[in-house]
């Protein structure tokens, strides 16, 4: 069993439960939704640490993925390195990007 073959696996489970806290906490909640109540939420700092490892574990698990089926092609073996490359710094920017919005939502006023 490869490395990513397990990143993909371990991810994938990580992802359910991510997904499960998400459905329940943001499409069922208990009482009536509204902006104020996402706000609330969104500016607490236990949900940001929450909403940051979901990002990364979204990442990590497409990511590899994608890195799993180009290399399965086959045809991008002289290319391997320089798309490794690319990957992570796709993963790194979207990662850095999507945690500094993470970070920096605030109560419009």
């Amino acid at each position: 069993m490869t490395r990513f073959f397990q990143v993909q696996r371990y991810t994938a489970i990580l992802l359910v439960v991510f997904m499960a806290l998400h459905m329940i906490v943001v499409h069922y909640p208990p009482g009536h939704i509204d902006f104020s109540r996402v706000i609330e939420r969104l500016e607490n700092p236990v949900w940001k640490v929450i909403d940051i490892a979901f990002l990364l574990t979204v990442l990590v698990h497409g990511l590899s993925g994608a890195w799993v089926v180009l290399v399965d092609i086959g045809k991008v073996n002289p290319y391997r390195k320089a798309l490794a490359v690319l990957i992570a710094i796709i993963g790194v920017a979207a990662f850095i990007y999507g945690t500094m919005t993470i970070i920096a939502f605030k109560m419009p006023t």
